[in-house]
């Protein structure tokens, strides 16, 4: 499904767990967009101290890219920070915000050597289906992404964080 309208942005709360909590920064649209699909773009914030610790963005379109390559679910925990789940975490945050907008499952891709990623999918319950080639004539070829493991994560199902 290719968005032929820009679908509407709802503002949010800062959404919290109690470990993390997301804070949305600014609407991505046009060119400043993955495969020009609108995005969210939130930061990620310790909940006990407020201090940022990485990004994630959702995508609000299924365009035939973002399922086999980008994903509609991008996240990026600071080094310093990562081992806690806090990934995880704010992936379970963010699942509100694609349910308002009547999402029933997000595409997820990550390279395949990005051990943390990979466990963050399985810990948010999405399902791995299968690894694919980058093509070349794809931006994320030219940075350098060769394959992607491509996940999908159900959204109508009840998550908890697993263990």
């Amino acid at each position: 499904m290719t968005l032929a309208i820009e679908p509407p942005f709802y503002e949010f709360p800062d959404l919290s767990d109690g470990v993390v909590a997301l804070r949305h920064k600014r609407f991505l649209q046009g060119r400043a967009a993955m495969d020009g699909v609108p995005a969210y773009l939130f930061s990620i914030y310790r909940a006990d101290s407020g201090r940022i610790i990485g990004e994630i963005d959702l995508r609000l379109g299924a365009t035939r890219y973002l399922r086999q390559f980008g994903g509609q679910l991008g996240y990026h925990v600071d080094s310093r920070f990562r081992g806690h789940r806090y990934a995880a975490r704010a992936c379970l945050l963010l699942q509100e915000v694609a349910l308002a907008h009547e999402m029933e499952g997000l595409w997820i891709t990550c390279n395949p050597d990005n051990l943390a990623s990979r466990r963050t999918c399985e810990l948010i319950g999405a399902t791995y289906i299968d690894e694919v080639r980058v093509p070349f004539a794809s931006e994320l070829y030219w940075r350098g992404d060769r394959r992607k493991c491509r996940y999908h994560w159900d959204l109508t199902y009840p998550h908890l964080l697993a263990t």
